[in-house]
């Protein structure tokens, strides 16, 4: 089964996956699709907020914002890893419950990337946004680094989350019934 749909002019067909036994999503990634990376980055700057640094969670966000920085001109984005590396210090660590996920999941921030952000105004990004667990968990990383929240944004809201006036995104993402059939717009 597949959902059908068009993002940033390109239309792509999501495969849909049970989440269990009553709720199924359309799978988006953009990881080896450099075409939709492209033109959702070039879609989404056209409506970001004016920002200082761009943030994302590892690992699907990775492709979006490194592509939004390098159109945009900038030297830097951060990320924050879903596990510590050695060249890590100084390290902000926060918990995530996310919908794709079946446990608990801790983000971990370079303390020097904390220091960058004191003061500045962080621009949030992410592919799909549903619960907010993940975008919650990057929130409370900015604010524990002194870092100013400029904007939210992902290429698709699903569920709840298109119904948020916080949130900046290009479509919205349906869910569905395990037999493939939309739950809701």
């Amino acid at each position: 089964m597949e959902y059908r749909m068009t993002v940033a002019g390109l239309q792509r067909d999501l495969p849909i996956c049970p989440l269990n036994d009553k709720l199924s999503i359309a799978g988006f990634v953009i990881f080896g699709d450099p075409e939709l990376t492209v033109a959702c980055a070039r879609e989404l700057l056209a409506k970001a907020p004016e920002y200082d640094y761009i943030i994302t969670a590892e690992a699907k966000g990775i492709p979006l914002a490194h592509e939004m920085a390098r159109q945009a001109g900038n030297s830097k984005y951060i990320l924050a890893r879903k596990g510590p590396k050695l060249y890590m210090r100084d390290i902000f660590e926060v918990s995530v419950r996310s919908i794709t996920t079946a446990k608990e999941q801790h983000l971990y921030l370079d303390g020097a990337d904390a220091a960058l952000m004191k003061g500045k105004r962080i621009l949030i990004v992410d592919d799909v946004i549903s619960t907010g667990e993940s975008l919650s968990a990057l929130e409370a990383l900015v604010h524990k680094a002194g870092g100013i929240i400029c904007g939210r944004m992902a290429i698709l809201a699903e569920g709840d989350a298109q119904d948020r006036e916080d949130l900046i995104y290009l479509e919205k993402l349906p869910l569905f019934h395990p037999d493939g059939t939309v739950l809701s717009e």
